[in-house]
């Protein structure tokens, strides 16, 4: 059994980690003022050494008090904080975006005071801050700045940096937090041109919607309860009968885009590693420009009400259409990887299908199915 204080020794030793666990490291520098601050304290402290003045020994107190209530008021104004964030719902690479940041203080009666909050990436913060002058106690206070990621993805802000001057600006104290947020950014949308349909199989499902939109499918004669805008009258008149234009149904049409987003090994390795040459880096951007058309054209395709399938090497997502598929084409698209050139593609492309295939320009690779057309990108 160990004695009494060889196990007050080892609890001493257990209880100092968790003690530097729980409590965030903290940073303190010098402002301008703090700097004078200091330099008075040590000639004044000199100066009441040499010559004995219980005056300037009063003066050395009060600059020494001055600076020891300036640290631990900047500690109580910094304690109890916990900072979370808002994201839009829809954040585009390139494109900027306002991220809201949210204080709350979680003291019971202390309110903190000129707080500044730094959003930390990998460590580094970004480029923008976000000042709180004052957070009562128990409230929240929120703020936003602009925020631009270049790069399609899952992206993560791995934390915050508080920092304070509070409450006389002799020191800047800052200590980081863990406040972990996730960002889906979604590739971007250019200008794309829809290529034309073919017509041998153009239309798996073909119906009599009766309206004036939709392609041109056909005549027949006038029912009961026929819309008179959609009488073709040039052919009744030949025909000594009333006619009306057949229309194909739009929500019928169905469009296969392939997007092949395979790469060499050594494009993808250097990518990681953050080496890329010139030459890898335009492969690169050659297969981000291809996310982004294949994008571009699900977004033009289902804005006209087709439906929409996608396929790629390792990614399927089956045919639909509407908002709520259009959402999961750029979730899924955000988030496609660069693959092996020699991977597969997730399913097999329908030979009658109306299909689309969109391959990195400069990315030669023989292992890609038959397709309706091909688009560089």
């Amino acid at each position: 059994m160990a004695a009494p204080a060889e196990v007050e020794r080892s609890a001493g030793r257990s209880w100092l980690p968790w003690r530097k666990r729980e409590r965030p490291k903290r940073k303190l520098t010098f402002t301008r003022e703090g700097r004078i601050a200091v330099i008075l304290a040590i000639a004044v402290g000199i100066a009441a050494m040499n010559t004995g003045n219980n005056l300037l020994f009063l003066l050395l107190g009060w600059v020494l008090s001055f600076i020891i209530a300036s640290g631990v008021l900047s500690e109580m104004t910094m304690r109890g904080l916990v900072v979370t964030r808002n994201v839009p719902p829809v954040v585009v690479a390139g494109e900027p975006f306002l991220l809201e940041v949210i204080v709350d203080n979680q003291k019971a009666g202390r309110a903190s005071y000129s707080i500044e909050v730094e959003d930390l990436v990998a460590g580094t913060p970004v480029d923008k801050r976000c000042y709180f002058l004052k957070i009562p106690a128990g409230k929240q206070q929120r703020a936003s700045y602009r925020h631009t990621i270049a790069q399609r993805g899952l992206h993560r802000i791995e934390g915050a940096r508080l920092a304070t001057k509070f409450p006389f600006a002799l020191f800047r104290k800052t200590r980081d937090i863990a406040a972990i947020t996730e960002v889906l950014v979604f590739p971007p949308r250019v200008p794309v041109r829809r290529p034309m349909p073919n017509a041998a199989v153009r239309g798996d499902i073909h119906s009599s919607s009766l309206g004036r939109s939709g392609e041109f499918f056909g005549l027949r004669e006038h029912r009961l309860g026929d819309d008179r805008r959609a009488v073709h009258w040039r052919s009744s008149a030949r025909s000594g009968r009333l006619l009306v234009r057949e229309f194909e149904d739009e929500t019928a049409r169905r469009i296969v885009l392939v997007l092949d987003n395979g790469l060499p090994e050594e494009v993808r390795l250097a990518a990681a590693d953050h080496t890329l040459t010139p030459a890898e880096q335009a492969m690169w951007f050659a297969l981000e420009r291809a996310v982004a058309t294949v994008h571009s054209l699900a977004a033009a395709y289902i804005e006209s009400n087709w439906s929409v399938e996608l396929i790629a090497r390792g990614c399927h997502v089956p045919a639909g259409q509407g908002r709520a598929h259009a959402g999961k084409l750029a979730r899924a698209l955000a988030l496609l990887p660069a693959v092996a050139l020699d991977a597969p593609f997730a399913i097999a492309v329908q030979p009658r299908s109306e299909s689309v295939m969109v391959v990195p320009m400069g990315v030669a690779n023989l292992n890609r199915p038959m397709v309706g057309t091909v688009l560089e990108a």
